[in-house]
């Protein structure tokens, strides 16, 4: 098998395919509830995932899994949120996604998916639709989420 023939055709369509994500993100950033936007991107995320697994690019195909499954999600609610657990997630996605195809495309190492990312992807996937609070970045130098019930009063 030649792999070098598959990794071109995987670049060339990879590129293809985010720029499409990318123009369905940016309807998206228009109109929130444009379902044939979110659809787009979902087959976008869903036809890298297909190439990344069969070539064994690993960290692209978790990142796609984990875009997909997310806008699987706001299909199912029927909107992208416009904050932090919506549109800005998905953004984040589609340049992680960039960053490891260009990866390949230099012929680096393919790094690991930002695991951040992930799990704030993941946050939206087991909140419904929305970002859960465990799912975001806390302070690292916190071990411990302070108690509002407890806060000193003066």
């Amino acid at each position: 098998m030649d792999l070098a023939k598959y990794r071109a055709l995987f670049l060339e369509e990879a590129t293809d395919h985010l720029s499409e994500m990318s123009q369905a993100l940016l309807v998206l950033e228009k109109r929130p509830d444009a379902s044939e936007a979110i659809d787009e991107a979902f087959r976008m995320a869903h036809s890298i995932k297909g190439m990344a697994g069969s070539l064994g690019y690993d960290s692209i195909t978790e990142l796609s899994h984990k875009l997909e499954d997310t806008m699987e999600r706001f299909r199912a609610v029927g909107a992208v949120p416009a904050g932090e657990s919506g549109l800005v997630l998905l953004f984040a996605g589609l340049e992680g996604l960039e960053k490891m195809v260009a990866s390949v495309r230099a012929g680096d190492e393919l790094a690991m998916a930002d695991p951040g990312l992930l799990r704030r992807l993941e946050g939206v996937v087991d909140s419904g639709g929305r970002e859960s609070p465990q799912a975001t970045d806390r302070d690292p130098t916190r071990s411990v989420e302070p108690d509002p019930k407890k806060a000193e009063t003066p």
